[in-house]
């Protein structure tokens, strides 16, 4: 019998506002999608068709995404074929994503995407990056003055061919502040309009985002370009922060903030789009108008299959065990949700997310830490009568095996034959 629905807002009591002052963003939040060009510098991806990536660039458009990096036509015939023919795609479908392209600080990658600009005549957002850590100087053996001639001449390139200039400092987050004046000055002077700051490496701490937005800041006040040069922030994920630092950014002003669909890219990737969507929608900062995240699950789905990137059984809301139990006291207390004929109150009794939003759905296994409640809810949804020798029968051989049962196990033990308890996976 259902009972009087209770908004599952007002019973839990969040100390994720306690003590905020004033609106979490100080401006709406821009996303910048990397997963075609930066993700697929991951060892592990196969890079996807061109039809492909014209269908992620369709769920892009869908998800509000602002910026999409086309690639690094620089890298050869192939990547320059491809940038074309996404930039006309995005023409042709009346897209509204604006488009980037990857570059190093030299003539022969800033070249091709001039080429592509003109040929399709839609401007192409240069991304010209350099490295600027001292460790990244030692090996190359660079010297100030060889980076700012090259960082002079790159952007002064684009602009005189009427291309947004964006200036990436790679391992900004592990470089000296002397080097990053010099730089930064020397790309604003040249005509800049952003300045990317990269945690390439994944170094960056929240108070190293912190020290380094302040400085940064600072530098623009200081050369009174606040309202003429944008800030973006490009974070990877070697230290498990590159989602905190995303969430943290957007919380610190910056005006974009970069990622890949599942978090992929070089070494253990980006920070997770996906991710990034999400918790901004749960904390209240997307709007439903420009954001349809009803597509986010087939987002996340198409690009693992189209890169050949499993989809973690943990990873958040789109893991195969996101929304999936046999814990006997978590599945208890979502089946009591459910039986008072609310959806939503079972969809956060034990989940911070609510796996409907997303197009997902709670799921309720039989395993070794399950109860008896379990065994009756799955017999129940699976259309048998959850007699209690069948059930006794059910639950006695779970407690027996050492995984989660799949449903053949478990028809196979309504059918009167054991369940396999040498398998180790459900």
């Amino acid at each position: 019998m259902s009972e009087e629905h209770v908004d599952p807002k007002s019973l839990i009591y969040d100390w994720n506002e306690k003590d905020r002052r004033g609106a979490l963003l100080r401006k709406r939040p821009r996303f910048v999608d990397e997963t075609i060009r930066d993700g697929l510098q991951s060892p592990s991806v196969r890079d996807p068709s061109i039809e492909q990536k014209m269908e992620l660039l369709r769920l892009m458009d869908r998800l509000g995404i602002d910026v999409v990096n086309l690639g690094l036509p620089g890298a050869g015939p192939r990547a320059q074929e491809d940038v074309e023919a996404l930039l006309r795609f995005i023409v042709e479908e009346k897209l509204s994503l604006q488009a980037n392209c990857a570059a190093r600080t030299i003539a022969h990658d800033i070249e091709p995407i001039i080429d592509i600009s003109q040929r399709v005549g839609v401007p192409i957002e240069v991304t010209a990056f350099i490295g600027s850590s001292p460790i990244r100087s030692f090996t190359e053996g660079w010297d100030l003055a060889k980076l700012e001639r090259h960082t002079r001449e790159a952007i002064e390139l684009c602009v005189r061919n009427g291309l947004p200039a964006s200036y990436v400092t790679e391992d900004t987050t592990r470089s000296h502040p002397k080097t990053l004046d010099h730089l930064f000055r020397t790309a604003i002077d040249a005509g800049a309009t952003r300045l990317v700051l990269c945690d390439t490496c994944g170094h960056a701490t929240p108070d190293g985002l912190r020290n380094l937005t302040h400085f940064a800041r600072g530098l623009l006040r200081a050369m009174d370009v606040e309202d003429r040069v944008e800030l973006d922030w490009h974070g990877h994920d070697d230290r498990g922060h590159a989602l905190t630092l995303a969430l943290q950014a957007f919380e610190e002003g910056f005006d974009r903030v970069h990622g890949c669909a599942i978090g992929i890219g070089e070494r253990v990737g980006n920070a997770s789009m996906d991710l990034m969507l999400i918790n901004l929608y749960l904390l209240g900062q997307l709007d439903p108008e420009r954001h349809d995240l009803s597509v986010l699950d087939s987002y996340v789905e198409k690009a693992s299959t189209y890169t050949g990137v499993a989809i973690p059984d943990g990873y958040p809301v789109f893991g195969r065990d996101a929304f999936r139990t046999a814990t006997g006291v978590h599945a208890a207390a979502i089946i009591k949700a459910e039986a008072r004929g609310d959806l939503e109150l079972a969809d956060r009794v034990y989940s911070s997310v609510p796996a409907r939003v997303f197009g997902r759905k709670q799921l309720i296994e039989i395993g070794h830490y399950s109860g008896r409640s379990n065994v009756i809810y799955w017999l129940r949804s699976h259309g048998y009568d959850p007699e209690d020798g069948l059930v006794d029968r059910i639950f006695e051989a779970a407690k027996r095996c050492d995984h989660t049962l799949s449903d053949a196990e478990v028809k196979a033990i309504i059918d009167g034959g054991p369940a396999d308890e040498s398998s180790q996976s459900a």
